[in-house]
């Protein structure tokens, strides 16, 4: 079972890399908003459910993508979960009551025009995406 998570993880990082055009992933908040550092454990641990607020007891709204090659190359690159280890583990987080997924946007208009309305909202994107109404928090590097 190792062996088939290990093969579907690289097609679908080779899928996304070629969905996207190997486009940098980042993740943003809105330009005027509390947020304005983010480390690669904080994003992290926001992003599994295992914190909802920053070191200085900011508080975070999520927002996802739609399913989609940049949402799987995003939590493939930033946790090491695949596809459905994320959707397994998101799953188990909800049943057990530790935790709601991010909030998802319906397409990078709706995340941009979410994370510029909320100040404690933070999200992911393609870079080639982030505008003047947007801060980089952090560059999601493989």
């Amino acid at each position: 079972m190792a062996y088939f998570n290990q093969v579907l993880a690289a097609i679908v990082i080779a899928l996304a890399a070629h969905g996207s055009a190997w486009a940098q992933l980042v993740i943003v908040s809105g330009k005027n908003g509390a947020i304005t550092e983010l480390s690669r454990a904080q994003a992290e641990r926001l992003f599994l459910g295992r914190a909802t607020t920053l070191a200085d007891n900011t508080p975070v709204t999520l927002i996802d993508l739609p399913p989609g090659p940049d949402r799987d190359a995003f939590y493939f690159t930033l946790t090491g979960k695949n596809p459905v280890q994320t959707r397994a583990y998101w799953s188990r987080q909800v049943f057990t009551g530790r935790a709601l997924p991010p909030r998802q946007a319906s397409s990078i208009d709706e995340l941009r025009r979410w994370l510029v309305d909320d100040g404690n909202a933070i999200g992911y994107l393609p870079q080639e995406h982030v505008d003047e109404r947007l801060r980089i928090l952090l560059p999601v590097a493989e």
